[in-house]
């Protein structure tokens, strides 16, 4: 949550004669991140907030044509089809490249885009969004963490090299160790430019007036502790759509498969779901060691094979002959992309291969599926050690570089056919338990979304709770 409008602003605006407080979201420009995003936007909105909700070009461009249809109007808005009301503006800004250009093959490059480029345009949009007398009382910004705006000038921040001993001084994490911590923290050169944009924006973050986390309070209640000891935090997770279903706007980057014929036709429970999400790349030896470990298990799958995995010059990265072996008794299917929240939900399925992103974590537990844990990047390893370590809904699967055909198969098997296996189950079952009570009425969450929405409303004037 960013900073609100200057006061000269707030009180230029005033309270516009009842005029609705005004909420500008601005996630990251991946996919991972605009989905939650979407749905916070979508509550606000369901509370009495006018939302402007701001999408980069490139973003807007890649759902839109992605084939799903579902919530665009006429691909100009993708909130076009959510009904009830809800007032959100949809914006676009250019990330400072064409869209052609791309971002997946030149990461680094694009990264400079949005840590130099980006932030100019978003200013620009702000002012005049801000400056719109139709737009609300007041204004306030949420904003992705990664995502640093408004740019300024920060001093550069070190980080020291991460320790090989148990890592015991962290506020809220009782002990860590030093591969379980975000990538970033673990590397030694911390001049790449994703380092420049992770210190910059967290430097941004001090200036935030609140700090709203898609997490749950019983899941991490200690750390939760220790982030309110600095300033007001707010747990209001899962952010999931509504009914766990396909959601009435549009977020997906890619066309999605229809899978639900084929798992209709799998027997309940045994189905393992195979994703490594929208954004992560895996090697070629990685990707073919777990192929092999997945065929080895015998195991009926469903595996997400993003086009660019490896990467956008090697659209076909599995191993030879993997996908006849696999069609062979149609116990298993590739298919680029899909709706993950249906097939987690799907009762076929008993078992999710995941790169621990936070978002197929929560979507994971909600729908009581256990996991198998392959972390790529960022605060994946950290994800998992939750998964694995704290909360034992899941098991560790390799590492990065590291990771073995017969580890995978071994493990497979364990979590879809072992006594492991219905440990996990029930341990997962207790994880969806809480998040279930999370968001009921009297929840934790839900209050915690109460208790925000009282406050930003009272801060942009828009009085308290109807």
């Amino acid at each position: 949550m960013g900073q609100q409008q200057p006061q000269d602003a707030v009180a230029a605006n005033g309270n516009g004669g009842g005029k609705r407080p005004h909420a500008v979201v601005i996630p990251y420009p991946l996919q991972g991140h605009v989905i939650p995003a979407v749905h916070l936007a979508l509550r606000l909105a369901a509370r009495g907030f006018a939302v402007t909700f701001v999408n980069t070009e490139s973003v807007h461009r890649q759902i839109t044509s992605s084939g799903g249809g579902h919530g665009v109007g006429g691909g100009d808005d993708i909130f076009a089809g959510a009904g009830g009301g809800a007032m959100i503006r949809y914006e676009l800004v250019s990330d400072g490249f064409p869209l052609g250009f791309d971002r997946s093959r030149n990461h680094d490059q694009y990264m400079e885009g949005v840590l130099h480029v980006l932030p100019a345009h978003v200013d620009e949009l702000l002012r005049r969004v801000v400056g719109d007398g139709d737009a609300a009382a007041a204004t306030c910004l949420v904003a992705d963490t990664f995502f640093v705006w408004p740019a300024t000038l920060a001093r550069k921040l070190g980080v020291p090299y991460p320790r090989k001993d148990t890592i015991t001084y962290v506020p809220g994490v009782e002990a860590i160790e030093p591969g379980e911590l975000m990538s970033y923290l673990q590397d030694t050169d911390t001049t790449t430019v994703v380092h420049r944009i992770i210190f910059r924006a967290f430097e941004e973050a001090r200036g935030a007036d609140y700090v709203v986390c898609n997490t749950v309070e019983e899941l991490e209640p200690s750390t939760i502790a220790a982030l309110r000891r600095e300033r007001p935090f707010y747990a209001v997770g899962p952010i999931l759509p509504a009914g766990f279903a396909r959601s009435a706007v549009a977020t997906s980057m890619w066309a999605e498969s229809d899978c639900s014929r084929w798992l209709a036709a799998q027997p309940p429970r045994s189905v393992l779901y195979v994703s490594f999400g929208s954004y992560a790349h895996v090697t070629r030896r990685e990707l073919h060691e777990i192929a092999r470990g997945v065929l080895a298990s015998g195991a009926r799958f469903l595996w997400v094979m993003r086009p660019d995995i490896v990467s956008s010059d090697d659209p076909d990265p599995l191993p030879d002959g993997f996908a006849a072996a696999a069609a062979a008794d149609g116990r298993g299917v590739v298919v680029p992309w899909c709706c993950q929240v249906e097939v987690l939900a799907h009762p076929a399925v008993a078992a999710f291969l995941t790169h621990c992103g936070w978002n197929s974590i929560l979507e994971s537990a909600w729908a009581g599926v256990p996991m198998l844990c392959f972390p790529l990047l960022t605060d994946q390893f950290t994800n998992r050690r939750l998964v694995v370590r704290e909360w034992r809904a899941g098991v560790a699967v390799g590492d990065r570089g590291a990771v073995d055909a017969g580890e995978v198969r071994a493990k497979i098997e364990g979590v879809m056919r072992g006594e492991e296996g219905e440990v996990l189950r029930e341990q997962v079952g207790k994880m969806r338990a809480t998040l279930h009570a999370a968001v009921a009425p009297g929840g934790s969450a839900r209050r915690g979304f109460d208790e925000l929405v009282d406050e930003l409303k009272r801060r942009c004037g828009g009085g308290g709770r109807h």
